[in-house]
């Protein structure tokens, strides 16, 4: 078996021509990906650490800390209920800066950790859920807009600070409320209740913007601060986690859970539509048509594509596998075989050897018609020219053997 080398275009595509195709959308991925990485990197600058002690971004709160520091006060931060409940023992102030990020167990766990402690705690923003936990009776209104706020109340602690950075939820105080301050349209945004049987209060601060870094040193920001977070001697900074096992709802959905109940009917609809289209595919095919091709494909081109294509997949196995078969398939009527009987070795290779016994001649017959694949192309190579050695020999017998004229 011979091979031919053919030009490079015919066996690989262009690559000059599949980057002309392609580079529009590499082009288009590349933007998307630099864009995201961009956008990620501002977003994470902007929301790092916010509200955190240890963060000196300009959302963070480290101004806070070290200036609670210098007043002899110490922060402890934490992240999860447990700690919480370990932290806040008498005469400390608990901050929770996201209270409506807090599951109903967590709040729970949260109100037995602090209802029996002396001290106070300091809510940022609570909503709805955070109120009836931990400051049952009062109610969140709409927010307004975050500004510089003077206090309009008698409380010791606005008067000392001033102006300060309010606004946002604003809440009805309850008849017993001690102090209303920084009011918007009668409604304050700085509201602290009456210490409890356990002598705890609790202070409700509608925004948290006065506590950042870049907002500390404006106005009474600073004043105001460290007057609420300083009452006590050590402050518990809660800054609520995700890894919090308490987190997880006890009655959370699932995502089956969310989806509503028309879909259901709808996905069945499409269920058996899609069935009726499987079924209405695969209907039974009709018989063949045959039809005359376009141009006349000569048989040794056929060939030749068929070897080119073996040989760019290292399909030895196949390829020695079309040879032998063809071998024993035109070497069986020269031997008196049946077509049906070629490729059985048991009948095939007894009337070979027969014949090749009276040549004085005999190769391993089975290995050469019956034998393993070639391990590479030189070995096919070589398997073929033994295939067509075999083949001439026995032709050139059937040539020259003597025939009985008819007379005789």
């Amino acid at each position: 078996m011979t091979t031919a080398t053919t030009p490079t275009t015919a066996l690989s595509p262009n690559t000059r021509r599949l980057w002309t195709r392609s580079r529009g959308l590499l082009l288009a991925l590349l933007v998307l990906v630099i864009t995201g990485v961009a956008l990620a990197a501002l977003q994470s600058g902007q929301q790092h650490g916010r509200l955190d002690p240890r963060s000196p971004d300009r959302p963070g709160s480290q101004a806070m800390a070290r200036l609670l520091a210098a007043h002899g006060v110490t922060s402890q931060v934490v992240t999860t209920s447990e700690e919480v409940a370990a932290a806040a023992g008498p005469d400390t102030t608990l901050l929770v800066t996201q209270p409506d990020v807090l599951t109903k167990r967590q709040l729970s766990e949260l109100h037995t950790a602090t209802g029996h402690a002396t001290g106070r705690t300091v809510l940022l923003a609570p909503g709805t859920a955070a109120l009836e936990a931990l400051a049952p009776g009062v109610r969140a209104e709409s927010p307004v807009d975050i500004s510089p706020r003077r206090p309009l109340c008698s409380s010791p602690v606005a008067r000392r600070a001033g102006t300060a950075l309010l606004g946002g939820l604003r809440y009805t105080a309850p008849g017993g409320a001690t102090d209303a301050c920084y009011l918007i349209d009668g409604l304050p945004t700085l509201l602290r209740l009456p210490a409890s049987a356990a002598g705890r209060d609790t202070v409700l601060l509608g925004s948290t913007d006065f506590l950042y870094n870049q907002h500390l040193a404006e106005h009474g920001n600073a004043s105001l601060a460290l007057q609420l977070l300083g009452a006590h001697k050590h402050l518990v900074w809660y800054l609520p986690s995700l890894g919090d096992p308490s987190s997880i709802s006890d009655d959370q959905r699932s995502f089956l859970d969310l989806i509503p109940a028309g879909w259901n009917w709808s996905l069945l609809q499409l269920l058996f539509a899609a069935v009726i289209a499987a079924f209405w595919r695969a209907r039974r095919l009709g018989p063949l048509v045959h039809e005359r091709l376009p141009v006349t494909v000569p048989a040794a081109e056929t060939t030749e594509g068929h070897a080119r294509l073996y040989e760019q997949a290292n399909a030895r196995d196949r390829a020695s596998a079309v040879l032998r078969s063809a071998t024993r398939s035109r070497l069986a009527p020269l031997l008196g075989v049946s077509p049906t009987h070629a490729h059985t070795p048991d009948v095939l290779l007894p009337a070979l050897h027969a014949r090749l016994s009276t040549a004085g001649a005999e190769p391993d017959a089975h290995a050469l018609l019956f034998g393993p694949t070639p391990e590479d192309d030189k070995a096919l190579v070589l398997l073929a020219d033994q295939l067509d050695a075999l083949e001439i020999s026995i032709v050139s017998q059937e040539r020259h053997a003597p025939r009985e004229h008819p007379d005789r």
